[in-house]
């Protein structure tokens, strides 16, 4: 197989690149690196190139310097985007990134591959959820639910890794990394808007049909519409004690995204005539759409207006030919007392599979200094 190098490439040639390739993901998209930029992130995009000039692997590189040390963290969110189970050894795909990192001074790289290890139905985990129940057993995890699928290939990826002197970043729950390790996913391959609709828990067909006879609407905003949309998140934040970006990143994320491509991004409102009840944006690249911030001004878990909303994403999703529709992080939790067990249980409902992805790897490409900073984190 031929000797792979890795170097800097044109930003026009990587998204060429991307755009055809099976992981592709927002995250590892040029306009996804411009809004980083803006919260003092160094980005590059790099390509991994054959001895006969041939372009076969990409990633969107996020470097953090390091404050008094002209050294660096890297970070490459699910990615990289190679062809992780070619014939070509992922020493061979990683010893020249190493290579190119040192020389930009990096001193720890941090990968968050985009493979899915295992899958869970929503059927099956609402079936297991009884079976806990009806035996009293608490404090059940997702993990504890023997998965319907579970992809060995990726479980050799992992084994690799690890003997390559990769180390997994395991958190206590999906949310302790910075991408949430655990997902909810819709796959609509093959199926029709009908089907997919008829295989909705019955008590969400019911909220969507409410929703419409109390006369919600679901529009589409516009970055004029961002302010609103914004309040509506301090305010689900507020009660959910949970930290909320500033009106400035939402508006820079419009720029950055709708710039590279004006379907990228959407916002939706519902709104039962000028009182907006809930929102969401939305992220897509070909294929693929995830839902990516939400908020609403009920604290009721029956508020019809987010069923609706959903209803309307997917369909939307839906028309544009997209296999996918994320619902993004889910809990492992499925202790009814803990709020993000209400998360998990919303995403359920709409049918689809828990997914667990590979989740975070961290590599030191200079040992002494990758444990040290390592130690001081942990310590602070």
């Amino acid at each position: 197989m031929s000797m792979l190098t890795v170097s800097l490439i044109e930003r026009e040639d990587y998204l060429n690149f991307v755009e055809t390739q099976s992981y592709r993901n927002f995250l590892q998209y040029p306009s996804w690196a411009d809004l980083k930029g803006e919260w003092k992130w160094s980005s590059e995009f790099l390509g991994w190139i054959t001895s006969d000039g041939t372009l076969v692997g990409g990633a969107v590189v996020l470097y953090r310097k390091v404050p008094g040390l002209n050294k660096f963290l890297a970070y490459i969110p699910r990615g990289p985007i190679i062809d992780w189970f070619s014939e070509i050894e992922l020493s061979d795909w990683f010893q020249p990134l190493f290579h190119h990192l040192k020389q930009r001074h990096v001193f720890s790289v941090k990968i968050d591959p985009p493979l899915v290890s295992k899958t869970w139905s929503a059927q099956r985990i609402s079936q297991n959820i009884k079976d806990f129940q009806s035996h009293g057993l608490k404090n059940k995890k997702l993990t504890d639910i023997l998965p319907d699928r579970i992809f060995n290939d990726v479980e050799y990826i992992q084994q690799e890794l690890a003997e390559m002197g990769w180390r997994k970043n395991t958190g206590k729950d999906s949310f302790d990394t910075v991408q949430p390790q655990y997902v909810f996913r819709l796959n609509m391959n093959a199926k029709s808007l009908e089907q997919i609709f008829s295989e909705f828990d019955p008590q969400w067909q019911q909220q969507i049909s409410r929703a419409e006879q109390e006369g919600v609407e679901i529009q589409i905003g516009t970055e004029q519409d961002l302010p609103d949309f914004h309040r509506l998140l301090v305010y689900t934040g507020q009660r959910e004690q949970t930290q909320v970006r500033d009106l400035s990143y939402f508006e820079k994320m419009f720029e950055s995204l709708i710039y590279e491509d004006p379907h990228r991004l959407r916002l939706y409102l519902a709104k039962q005539g000028e009182e907006l009840l809930s929102s969401a944006i939305a992220i897509r690249v070909n294929g693929h759409t995830w839902d990516l911030y939400s908020a609403k001004k009920s604290d009721k878990p029956d508020d019809p207006s987010v069923f609706l909303l959903r209803w309307k994403m997917i369909q939307d999703s839906y028309h544009q030919g997209d296999r996918i529709y994320d619902f993004r992080g889910i809990s492992t939790t499925l202790n009814e007392d803990d709020p993000l067990f209400e998360l998990l249980q919303f995403k359920m409902g709409f049918n689809g599979d828990a997914c667990e992805l590979m989740g975070e790897w961290d590599y030191p490409v200079i040992p002494m200094l990758h444990w040290a900073f390592d130690l001081y984190m942990k310590k602070r």
